[in-house]
Formats: C-alpha cells, sequence, structure tokens
C-alpha cells in the first residue's frame, strides 16, 4: 500500500483593513488582533499532527498566520510566490459594499469576460501554479503532513479543479473562510480526498473583502 500524505491548505486570519481596500498583493496589511488569534487557535488545532513543514504565500498576512503554528513546531517558514494572491487590476480601489466593485461604472471595462476572469489572474494560471506547489510539497513531505498558507482565491480555484468542477464562479459562494483548512489527501500520488474545517470558525467575523 501506498504512503498517506495529507496537504492542507491554510487561508490567512482576518487583515487589519479598516478602509476596506481590496489589497490583493499590495505589502503592508497585516493580521488583526482577531486574525492572530485565529492563526493561534489554528497552531493549537493541528499542531499535535505530523507536520513536517510549512509554506507561506510571501504576503505579510499569510506569513503572520504561519508563525504559531511553525514556532510550535518548531519549523522553519519556507515562502513560495505560488502560494501568492491571485493578481487583480482593480487592488487598491476601495471595496465597498456587496459588489459596489462590479456596480461601479469606471470598473465596466474589467469585467467583459467573467470565466477567464478578465480582472486578473486566470483562473487556469492559478490552478497551474497551485497544482506545482502542492505536487512538490506533497513530494517533500511523503508518508507525513504539511501545510500552505495562502489565500481564498488560489485555495478554492485549486480545490474546484480538484473536485473537477468548473472554475468560474459566484465568489460569494466560496467554502474558503478565514483561518479554514482545506484538505487534500492522497495515497502515493492519488488524491483520494478533499475535506474543509474551520478549527477558528467561532472568531470569523463574517464576509470579508473580496480578493483577500
Amino acid at each position: 500500500m501506498a504512503e498517506m500524505t495529507v496537504v492542507h491548505l491554510l487561508r490567512h486570519g482576518e487583515v487589519h483593513n479598516p478602509k476596506g481596500i481590496l489589497y490583493g498583493r499590495l505589502p503592508g496589511y497585516h493580521l488583526s488582533e482577531t486574525g492572530r488569534l485565529m492563526a493561534e487557535t489554528v497552531a493549537k488545532a493541528v499542531g499535535g499532527r505530523d507536520i513536517v513543514a510549512v509554506y507561506s504565500s510571501p504576503l505579510e498576512r499569510a506569513m503572520e498566520t504561519a508563525t504559531p503554528l511553525a514556532d510550535k513546531l518548531g519549523l522553519d517558514i519556507t515562502q513560495d510566490i505560488r502560494l501568492i494572491e491571485a493578481g487583480n487590476l482593480l487592488e487598491g480601489r476601495t471595496a465597498g459594499p456587496g459588489l459596489a466593485l462590479l456596480r461601479n461604472p469606471r470598473n465596466y471595462r474589467y469585467f467583459w469576460n467573467p470565466l477567464r476572469p478578465s480582472w486578473g489572474e486566470s483562473y487556469p494560471a492559478i490552478v497551474q501554479r497551485m497544482r506545482s506547489m502542492i505536487d512538490d510539497a506533497r513530494a517533500a513531505a511523503r508518508g507525513h503532513e504539511t501545510v500552505l498558507v495562502s489565500h481564498q482565491l488560489p485555495i478554492w480555484a485549486i480545490r474546484m479543479a480538484a473536485e473537477r468542477r468548473r472554475l468560474w464562479h459566484d465568489p460569494r459562494r466560496r467554502q474558503c473562510a478565514l483561518a479554514s483548512l482545506t484538505t487534500f489527501t492522497f495515497d502515493g500520488d492519488r488524491l483520494v480526498s478533499v475535506g474543509y474545517s474551520e478549527p477558528a470558525g467561532s472568531l470569523d467575523p463574517g464576509p470579508s473583502v473580496p480578493g483577500a
């Protein structure tokens, strides 16, 4: 029987963003006090598992989410650009409530093809880099578990691809809450299950800025 390997995709915790900016890949956005508590809660929840490596997007909010878990496990954090947030041409704008960005006439030129999507990095490109990252992390942790800290859309896109679902979707329907875990379990090289859990779910304040 082949060895079982588990890859956990951990979304970062809540970010301090009082102005409601669609921050995307912009630097300088750190975890809020609640976000730090979320990261600590996840570390306590999974810190006793057979995790042998922790990888993270290079963005501050992801690294700060990874830190409590890496500290608890006595591991270094390996940054990898493949885990970064999806590229978005609207980053830096105020998101506003609901789908306000979509309703602003100044942004209409970005929405000509929601299937790609035309406002940012394409879904296939996101899936390609996330799949490459998961394959490398899985190979390095063979027979054990590993954690990859990333962002909502990259995690959701690779989950949809793994479950053979269409990549274009309504962002409001993503199952990828703050500090949630999307867990891929492999038997050898074969994906056998996709799981989802919210160790810090009781701390989640509700819907967040899209592209986070």
